[in-house]
């Protein structure tokens, strides 16, 4: 992967596991922007992308200044997503281009396509009752989790059934989601476990790195997808 140039909107925990990541993989973080700080180009010091790991409440609005910035934003903030329709059209009129998901861990992305097909099987299970539980650190602002609604989405796609969801904050868990299926002598148990922010930190730059040069509005599933260009990720 060639070096970027970055700029991190939310130096937080996340934006601070992407910054460290970043270093490592040989990007240079040319600009820290914190809650508070105006986002525009001076600000954005000739960031290639920017990446934004930040609050419901402000991911609209940072997205739009990068935008109008002319920066293409990778978004990794979750519980924003009733503005993004409005955000999409900006996005489009202004040739700019944005990259989000619920969660970047690659991982999660299998798990997507893992519990379809659960969905699926789902409907062979006569007697079985689905559950989804999430958990995750106490300072999280959304529940159920970003994350945990995509599943919920994609269990319902193939099952016809909408799974309810259990949420849990605790301690400081980057990040668990389980779905269960259970029946009365058996039980079915599909867990995918973060282990440590960076999962999704590397996700954020594989992201990142495939962002710079389109135009649109995208998702991980595009980065991820086998006809994506993919070279030097």
């Amino acid at each position: 992967m060639s070096a970027l140039r970055l700029a991190i909107i939310g130096p937080g925990k996340m934006g601070s596991a992407v910054a460290g990541l970043a270093a490592s993989m040989g990007h240079d973080v040319v600009a820290t922007i914190a809650d508070g700080m105006s986002i525009d180009v001076d600000s954005l010091n000739g960031a290639e992308v920017a990446i934004e790991f930040t609050d419901p409440g402000a991911a609209a609005a940072n997205v739009t200044a990068c935008v109008l910035s002319g920066c293409p934003i990778v978004v990794g903030t979750t519980g924003w997503y009733d503005q993004l329709p409005a955000i999409a059209k900006l996005v489009d009129g202004r040739g700019g281009a944005l990259l989000w998901s619920s969660n970047f861990s690659l991982g999660v992305h299998a798990l997507s396509a893992i519990v379809r097909r659960a969905g699926e099987q789902f409907l062979q299970l006569p007697g079985f009752d689905a559950q989804l539980i999430e958990t995750h650190h106490t300072m999280k602002k959304d529940a159920p989790s970003g994350t945990a609604r995509m599943l919920q989405k994609d269990f319902a796609a193939t099952s016809g059934r909408e799974v309810p969801i259990t949420s849990i904050r605790l301690g400081s868990v980057p990040g668990t989601h389980t779905l269960v299926l259970d029946g009365a002598f058996e039980q079915i148990v599909i867990t995918h476990e973060a282990r440590d922010r960076r999962v999704f930190a590397e996700g954020a730059l594989i992201a990142a790195k495939w962002l710079v040069g389109r135009h649109g509005v995208f998702t991980l599933d595009d980065v991820l997808s086998p006809n994506s260009d993919k070279e030097n990720q």
